[in-house]
């Protein structure tokens, strides 16, 4: 069962283990399966009959979505990794695999990151609802395999990008919006791009030039650097 595996990365996720040799990739589709609900769980683990469980589906955005849907986007995720590894459990599931973010990181965290600091902190305060809903995995993780013995691991994906990436402004995180922001200004000879951030990594100054530079955008960056934007 690979959830989330229509969206960005589960797409490639999908096309990997195809590759390799999987021939029966099950995808439980949104408009089928309330992953949130935890009847449409159970259902989707009968009509399946896993072996495997990667979990890949989530509510996720960028800044402006975090913003906005704190509550959502804390329930929605917090539901589907519980429920799903719960019931990964009672059906016998050999191995499930949680995808984490690196929101989940504290907020001053020092670079580069380090898996020792990650419970050193409380993360930034606008993706922290999204960051700790995906965090507690990690903990629902060691407590089943303490308890139950469960093949359950918690891996910690940095910045994706790419294509088939969400480019929506009012969505997508730092490196497509930027992105969309560079191509869009010199499509249309718009002389400015506004610009959320501070350092991190990589400082959103520095990476912002690059994209300019790439997509051929020479004109003004007007820096905001009230509005941090920088996770996954």
């Amino acid at each position: 069962m690979l959830t989330g595996g229509a969206g960005f990365l589960g797409s490639f996720v999908t096309e990997k283990l195809k590759a390799r040799g999987c021939k029966e990739i099950f995808i439980p589709k949104e408009q089928d399966y309330d992953l949130t609900k935890a009847a449409a769980i159970e259902a989707a683990f009968k009509a399946s009959k896993p072996d495997v469980v990667i979990h890949l589906a989530a509510k996720v955005g960028g800044i402006g979505a975090n913003r906005e849907n704190p509550g959502s986007f804390f329930y929605d995720n917090l539901m589907m990794g519980a429920q799903l590894m719960e019931q990964a459990r009672r059906h016998g599931v050999e191995k499930f695999v949680a995808l984490g973010t690196i929101c989940a990181y504290p907020k001053f965290a020092p670079i580069p990151f380090k898996e020792e600091d990650l419970w050193n902190g409380y993360p930034e305060e606008t993706n922290a609802p999204y960051g700790l809903a995906k965090k507690m995995l990690l903990v629902q993780s060691q407590a089943y395999r303490q308890q139950y013995g469960f093949n359950s691991i918690f891996l910690l994906p940095v910045n994706l990008y790419g294509p088939r990436d969400n480019f929506n402004p009012g969505s997508s995180h730092v490196i497509p919006a930027l992105i969309k922001k560079c191509v869009e200004a010199v499509k249309t000879g718009a002389k400015d791009i506004p610009v959320w951030g501070a350092g991190f990594e990589i400082t959103i100054k520095d990476l912002v030039k690059l994209i300019a530079r790439l997509t051929g955008f020479k004109d003004n960056l007007t820096y905001r650097p009230f509005v941090p934007q920088y996770c996954p």
